[in-house]
């Protein structure tokens, strides 16, 4: 499904389902972030999920950044993006934090791609930082503007609670996207297994060839 407008009345109604897919997400320590250094092939900006410890996230960044490495034979760095990741749901702040890298990144080094990864509440923030309807009323928002969407080489989405909502990310992004629901998870879809929203280890390599398709 594309892209929609979404209309004022329908706001908070919005966010209520949103906050209660994310709530069920289960509940992790967060760790100290990192930030990119050099001027890599492919920058890697990942938004991890509610509370997820680790420095890129330890059910998706992490690992999905360690196949990435693998199977690409190119230069790779990566980025945590910062925002609180917590039950204040400041979607708003991640999506301000990644078109900020985003803008830093793609002055310094011309030539470099992003990928954007986002699982659980990140993928909603990379959800508003393309400006996704659902989300882009969000406050604090900040959306990519079109000459570093044009940078952006594949977008990765694990859990996402927008997709539950029906929605998905605006339609220039689409070949792009690859977005992943585990059967059975309450955030994306309509399952009732809470234990299937920490499952999608077995679609890292899935992720990374798709993303590599895409480079």
């Amino acid at each position: 499904m594309g892209d929609r407008k979404v209309l004022p009345s329908g706001r908070w109604r919005t966010a209520w389902g949103v906050a209660i897919m994310l709530t069920i997400a289960t509940v992790f320590v967060p760790q100290p972030s990192s930030h990119a250094q050099g001027c890599a092939d492919v920058d890697v900006v990942v938004a991890r999920g509610t509370g997820e410890p680790g420095w890129l996230g330890d059910q998706i960044g992490d690992p999905l950044f360690g196949v990435l490495r693998d199977r690409l034979p190119i230069s790779m760095s990566a980025y945590r993006v910062n925002y609180p990741a917590d039950y204040s749901f400041d979607v708003g702040a991640g999506s301000a934090d990644l078109v900020r890298h985003l803008t830093v990144r793609a002055a310094a080094c011309p030539g470099q791609q992003f990928v954007l990864v986002g699982y659980s509440q990140g993928a909603a923030v990379v959800q508003a930082a393309l400006g996704t309807g659902v989300v882009s009323w969000y406050p604090g928002r900040v959306q990519l503007p079109r000459y570093l969407g044009d940078r952006v080489a594949a977008v990765l989405l694990f859990g996402d609670p927008v997709r539950g909502l029906g929605w998905n990310v605006p339609g220039e992004f689409l070949s792009r996207t690859g977005d992943w629901c585990v059967g059975g998870d309450p955030v994306c879809g309509s399952g009732l297994n809470a234990n299937a929203h920490v499952a999608y280890g077995s679609d890292l390599v899935a992720a990374a060839n798709f993303a590599a398709d895409h480079i």
